[in-house]
């Protein structure tokens, strides 16, 4: 969502890169860069112009002048008014503290509301709780229905005693609801109300009559990301309407510029508090603003990254399969494991996306082809559990059978085994102390070889040297032997003066080319 603001800043910023000391001049350049990256972004003009104003204020100040590099005190500071605009700390949900806390959830139609209402739903299961959906939107055709096949996806229990589609009463159902939930003991209640295409005054008066008849713990306004300048509109509109307590922000995957999202909080003085970015019931989770700045700014999410993997990963399954790598004995079984505990993830390239740097890969993250994981396990679950566990019985023929039951082609099987067969390789001598395969003096080097042939070569002139038995020479004759030792001019440990080819690297890692950037 954040595409065209983080690279319009990303290229602000490389302009003002391996500066020692930056003028009023730079500064003023990058207010305007700046300035027309937030506008690009659809941010609201009155926060655009405090937010410069505040990045310009500290730009002059000191902690810029005096800064060992002035140009990443910069970022520093657009990332801290970034949080700032965002809501500054992680608002969490507020649980009553007798009875079920009662969350009510408000917004126009087609924002979501109610498939956002079954994704908190299960978020609260995960965290514990024993929610209860309430259909109170009985205005809309087949709301009611929606949200009952929600429920049945995320097993949790819907109170719909209206048919809706016009039919019932919103507030009786949601004061019953409140009822019902103690009698059953759901420790908190979820009410899905009904929305319009545009803010009238029947809308506001339902919202603010269910409000009234339930006292909601929560009031939720769920906003559509992707509705630009219009969603700070009805996000007053709401505020002086109803009220609320906080904003959910749906379709954040959308490709909408985020202006929504940066214009919120600063307008209404209300904090993002969740947001969803998927489809799935589970793309939904806490709305972090330094997170969210730090993806803004291309530095990644590592933390949620993380706490993805913490959720989705069997931990006793991760201890085997580390044990495994650790001794090398790492089968395609155990790699189809892994590909499976990957797609539960998410999608891959909005997995990559979170690395810190990946900003620049966006075209081929964009591109990159999910069905690539369907492919490769189809393959491997063509073969038999004998095939998987040694790839070397497979001869031409077995590639054969496997590429005709996997409907794929017998070179797309001979390469997943080659490249398997590299891995193989890699783990077994990191397993045993070697370094990287590919690497200088490891086995199989393919680039940097000479810089390999010279380590050897001197490793086997120095075999033969003869260590004095005194003590003294002993101490001078190894305090010589290590200044003669020449200096690794590289992370990879190559000698002096060697030159590592990184688009050759590149090419032997299978990664793309553009990933020779990485390697350097």
């Amino acid at each position: 969502m954040f595409a065209t603001l983080s690279d319009r800043l990303a290229t602000t910023f490389k302009n003002i890169r391996g500066k020692g000391r930056l003028t009023d001049a730079d500064i003023d350049a990058t207010a305007r860069e700046i300035r027309i990256a937030l506008l690009e972004a659809d941010v609201a003009l009155p926060v655009v112009r405090e937010f410069v104003a505040r990045v310009k204020e500290r730009a002059r100040g000191e902690e810029v002048s005096q800064a060992l590099n002035p140009a990443q005190q910069i970022v520093k500071i657009v990332n801290d008014e970034l949080v700032t605009i965002l809501g500054g700390e992680t608002r969490r949900l507020r649980y009553a503290k007798t009875g079920p806390t009662v969350i009510m959830l408000a917004g126009l139609q087609g924002a979501g509301k109610t498939t956002l209402a079954a994704k908190l739903a299960l978020w609260l299961k995960e965290q514990g709780k024993a929610p209860l959906l309430v259909a109170a939107d009985l205005q809309r055709p087949n709301a009611v229905n929606q949200l009952q096949v929600n429920g049945e996806r995320v097993s949790v229990p819907v109170y719909a005693p209206q048919p809706g589609n016009g039919v019932g009463n919103p507030v009786d159902v949601a004061r019953d609801a409140v009822e019902e939930a103690k009698r059953k003991l759901h420790d908190v209640v979820i009410v899905d109300t009904a929305g319009r295409l545009g803010i009238d005054e029947e809308l506001m008066k339902q919202a603010a009559d269910i409000k009234a008849a339930v006292n909601p713990d929560e009031v939720l306004f769920v906003v559509d990301a992707m509705i630009g300048q219009d969603a700070v509109n009805t996000a007053q509109a709401f505020l002086d309407g109803v009220g609320y307590d906080g904003v959910v922000l749906t379709k954040l995957d959308g490709d909408a510029r985020g202006g929504a999202a940066l214009s919120i909080v600063q307008i209404t003085g209300k904090p993002v508090m969740f947001a969803s970015n998927g489809e799935k019931m589970t793309d939904f989770d806490l709305f972090h603003p330094d997170r969210m700045a730090g993806r803004i700014l291309d530095m990644g999410d590592m933390l949620t990254l993380i706490e993805q993997a913490e959720k989705t990963f069997d931990q006793g399954q991760a201890e085997k399969d580390a044990a495994k790598l650790a001794t090398g004995e790492f089968t395609l079984e155990d790699f189809l494991k892994q590909m499976q505990q990957l797609r539960k993830l998410g999608s891959m390239s909005k997995l990559m996306g979170m690395l810190p740097g990946m900003g620049q890969f966006r075209e081929q993250l964009d591109n990159f082809d999910e069905r690539e994981i369907d492919r490769i396990q189809a393959i491997i679950q063509s073969m038999t559990p004998a095939e998987r566990a040694n790839p070397k019985i497979l001869d031409g023929s077995r590639r054969a059978r496997i590429a005709k039951g996997s409907g794929r082609q017998v070179s797309d099987v001979n390469q997943l085994i080659q490249r398997f067969t590299e891995a193989s390789k890699m783990m077994k001598q990191l397993a045993s102390g070697g370094g990287m395969p590919g690497m200088p003096g490891a086995p199989g080097a393919s680039f940097g070889k000479r810089a390999g042939a010279k380590q050897v070569a001197q490793k086997k002139k120095g075999k033969g040297a003869r260590k004095s038995g005194n003590p003294a020479k002993a101490a001078q004759q190894a305090k010589a032997d290590a200044e003669k030792k020449p200096a690794a001019a590289n992370p990879f440990g190559m000698p002096g003066g060697e030159e590592i080819d990184y688009e050759k690297a590149a090419a032997d890692l299978n990664l793309p080319s553009d990933f020779s950037k990485f390697l350097k």
